[in-house]
């Protein structure tokens, strides 16, 4: 989607440039399947019997509908009996009786008008109850599968994307069964044996009062089509704007330092747009075509008034039969205006469950093994053999041939230019994806072959790109251990070097850090998260260049703190600034996938290979580091 910004949405007055144009957000990577009319079946058929999860609202529901549907069918007969009863009146006859008899009916009039509000508030009351059982049920089941989905999933999908199918797609299946199921079973209640009943009376009379019916139909599957459609399209655009107005909120600082507030308004008003004119060709759409249906019931109602007037003046008919036929038509002229909202309904749940299931029904890759053990942690010895790895997806191999050891109290460093894999490794360990050939090993167990829960209990990394909850200081530190004492908690961020800081604030551990850590500078949301792996003490800890942005004094105690709790795990840092590796007992330098040099600094330094020509260069201040570094 193209925007360009004109004088009435930009203050500047000026276009957005084309390079502007290219940082717009990508369509889906993953595009929904437009299933045909036997998916839609399947995915309606699946509702229904999600929405019978709740069976007893949902029988309720339904019962009611039947009840209230039934006793809205007595009221055009008890009204032409009320008619005609009235007539023996005035013609002079019995008029004691007559009133008696009218009475009578007035009051069983009264009584089943009442009874059918009754069951109409049971049909109303538990079909929502259904909707929304049916929406708690979905709600957790799709955060539950996000939850569990790898993280080349997320790779692909954008979390906005993901917000907008979790609310929009997911409130379309919980209206069906009220907005839906129910309308149609009080639709067929209501055609069939207001139907029957008609033309048992008068056939004739009874063609013409449902002579509306077959254009409704007609006009409703071409709406349904045409609907179906553009409520596709809606949720793409929609989608579109949730991720415009994420990606705002959480670069707010990058557009304000760029003074880039009327290309950003200029983005979003384009798509709030495109989404608004959508909505109104939507709804210009139902409208005329309700019209249409409801134009066809006044045609047909009108042909049964003269009809029927012209059978009453020839006697084949009473005024209260023909006031029966117009009172339920009368009757269905709700149901038939509501027939585009049912159609809609039908339309919307076919389609935003199929977005919906096409989530609940992928197949997690990384899953336990029933019968896969705990890790049992030993020697704590971490082995890559021969690993490879290409990211799903993708052809291009990001591992090739990877095996080193790294044993109890070892500390091993991983260097090497941007995209030789050093990350990947980091995300191998815990198993966040699964290797492609090869195998990764800790205590001679195959991490594959354990349970997840208990691998990343002994597997922490500390990432360079910190997520901090909008929580506590505290709360943030503890995240993985909830239950921890609060002198478990200063231990570990003393060994962050963060501890003294947070006593300085004025409400110590209990600051609630903002946003993603919007008030911590850089270096102390990254050090809010080495603290949180310490209070973990797991068997392996993944540094990934996570002290990037901890200025140099710090870091140094933040070294030393990690080699005096080395002894009892095994320590991997990733770093592009030599420097964080000056206390590693080994070093990997990768490149292009492959470890390429192989030792202790100082024997890599005295190859004078790839490492020493990097060591070199930063030792003499010429603030190259591995980013700026030719290969």
């Amino acid at each position: 989607m193209n925007v360009s910004a004109s004088a009435d949405n930009n203050p500047q007055g000026d276009d957005v440039p084309a390079r502007m144009r290219s940082l717009l957000p990508p369509d889906l990577a993953a595009r929904r399947r437009d299933t045909g009319a036997q998916g839609r079946f399947g995915v309606i058929v699946r509702i229904i019997r999600m929405s019978f999860d709740s069976p007893w609202s949902a029988t309720i529901a339904i019962v009611g509908t039947i009840l209230a549907a039934s006793f809205q069918l007595m009221i055009p007969i008890l009204l032409g009996q009320a008619v005609d009863e009235t007539q023996s009146v005035l013609a002079g006859g019995n008029v004691d009786a007559a009133r008696a008899a009218l009475t009578a009916t007035a009051l069983t009039l009264l009584a089943v008008a009442a009874l059918r509000g009754v069951f109409t508030t049971f049909q109303n009351y538990f079909a929502e109850s259904v909707g929304h059982q049916l929406g708690y049920r979905l709600r957790l089941a799709y955060y539950d599968k996000i939850q569990k989905l790898d993280f080349s999933f997320h790779d692909r999908i954008h979390s906005g994307d993901l917000i907008t199918l979790g609310m929009l797609d997911l409130e379309g299946v919980r209206m069906f069964f009220s907005a839906g199921l129910i309308r149609v079973v009080l639709l067929s209640m209501l055609l069939g044996i207001g139907g029957y009943l008609l033309f048992s009376t008068d056939p004739v009379l009874a063609l013409v009062s449902l002579s509306f019916v077959p254009f409704v139909a007609w006009r409703s599957s071409v709406t349904q089509l045409r609907l179906r459609l553009t409520w596709l399209q809606l949720q793409e655009r929609l989608s579109t704007l949730s991720r415009i107005m994420e990606e705002n909120l959480a670069g707010i600082r990058v557009v304000r330092s760029f003074a880039a507030q009327a290309y950003e308004l200029a983005k979003f008003k384009d798509a709030s747009a495109s989404a608004l004119t959508m909505t109104r060709d939507r709804v210009s759409l139902r409208v005329r075509n309700t019209s249409a249906m409801t134009f066809s019931f006044f045609v047909a109602m009108g042909l049964v008034l003269w009809l029927g007037s012209i059978k009453v003046n020839t006697g084949e008919m009473s005024v209260g039969t023909l006031t029966s036929f117009l009172t339920f038509m009368t009757i269905l002229q709700m149901p038939v205006r509501q027939l585009g909202m049912m159609v809609n309904a039908i339309a919307r749940a076919s389609i935003c469950g199929a977005r919906l299931f096409d989530v609940l029904d992928l197949e997690i890759p990384i899953v336990d093994d029933p019968a896969a053990p705990d890790l049992v942690l030993s020697d704590r010895c971490l082995r890559f053999e021969d690993v490879h790895f290409t990211y799903p997806g993708t052809d291009r191999p990001v591992l090739q041939c990877i095996s080193f050891e790294a044993r109890r109290g070892e500390t091993i460093g991983i260097v090497g230019p941007p995209g030789s894999g050093k990350s990947t490794i980091a995300h191998l360990i815990p198993r966040f994806y699964d290797v492609t050939a090869g195998r990764i090993t800790l205590d001679g167990q195959d991490i594959r072959d354990v349970r997840l829960a208990s691998l990343r209990k002994a597997v922490a990394v500390v990432q360079q790109n910190v997520f901090l909850f909008t929580t506590t200081i505290e709360n943030n530190i503890a995240y993985g251990a909830p239950w921890a004492r609060e002198d478990q908690i200063a231990r570990a961020s003393g060994f962050a070097q963060l501890h003294n800081y947070v006593l300085d604030l004025p409400a110590g551990y209990d600051t609630v850090v903002g946003e993603r850590g919007a008030s911590l500078s850089g270096g102390q949301r990254q050090r809010v998260s080495i603290a949180r792996t310490f209070m973990m003490d797991p068997a392996v800890m993944v540094f990934d260049d996570s002290t990037a942005a901890v200025d140099a004094r710090t870091e140094q105690r933040i070294r030393e703190a990690m080699r005096d709790n080395a002894e009892e795990r095994v320590t991997i840092v990733i770093a592009h600034r030599l420097t964080s590796l000056s206390h590693a007992d080994r070093i990997l330098f990768l490149d292009e996938g492959r470890i390429i040099e192989d030792g202790s600094p100082a024997e890599l330094l005295a190859r004078g290979g790839r490492y020493a020509e990097i060591h070199n260069l930063q030792q003499l201040g010429s603030g190259v580091s591995l980013e700026g570094a030719e290969p």
